[in-house]
This record gives structure tokens, sequence and C-alpha cells, in this order.
């Protein structure tokens, strides 16, 4: 069982930045992929980046973002501390929403929510005009 938790959420004015971060425990999800997904209010849950596994280092392997936050937001992460973070720059208030990071033991980056195993309890970010 690998348990997430989600922090760096917050309030930040059109144009700002913010880094999010994923921090698993539980056991080592070392070869696990890794994804981020937002909602916001009235709408559905939505992909907004995946990293896969590519067998020797996690920030190697294939990334995905979506069309809406390509350019602006970065997936990383720190096999050191057990950690995956966003790097959510140059953000608007269509960024809005409780952002989520999910695990996949497949080690393969799907923009499917359900193809992940486990999610964190999610971190609220909201841009201000």
């Amino acid at each position: 069982q690998v348990q997430l938790v989600e922090s760096g959420g917050g309030l930040v004015q059109a144009g700002g930045s913010l880094r999010l971060s994923c921090t698993a425990s539980g056991r080592s999800f070392g070869s696990y992929s890794m994804g981020w997904f937002r909602q916001a209010p009235g709408k559905e849950r939505e992909f907004v980046a995946s990293a896969s596994w590519n067998g020797a280092s996690w920030n190697g392997g294939r990334q995905y973002y979506a069309d809406s936050v390509k350019g602006r937001f970065t997936i990383s992460r720190d096999n050191a501390k057990n950690t995956a973070y966003l790097q959510m720059n140059n953000l608007n208030p269509e960024d809005t929403a409780v952002y989520y990071c999910a695990a996949s033991a497949s080690g393969i980056a799907t923009m499917r929510d359900g193809n992940y195993d486990f999610w964190g309890q999610g971190t609220q970010v909201t841009v201000s005009s």
C-alpha cells in the first residue's frame, strides 16, 4: 500500500508560481509512474501531467502534459525524498482547482485516472485575477 500526501497549494495571483509536492510513504514506489490531476468546482476531474519510469531513472522517462498546461507546468521527482513535484508557472484563474497526485504500479505514464492505483487527498490551488 502506498500513501500519498500533497502539499504546496495556496492562493496566488495570476502570473505567479506554485510548486506542489506529493510525498509517498508505506512502501517504495521507485518504479511507479506518477500523475497529477485537478478538479475545478462543478467540473469533472481532468488530467494535468504524468511521468513514467524508464527502468533507470524516473525523470528520464516519458512525460505527458495537458495542452492547457504545456510549457507552464513541469513534473519532476526527488527519489531520495520519495517525493514528486508539480512546478506551476504563469498561473491563471482557469488553473484554480483541487490538485491530486496519483501513483500507478504499472510504471507507465497515462492520462486515464482509472489506471492509477493510489491517490492523495488533494490540495487547493486558487489563482486570483
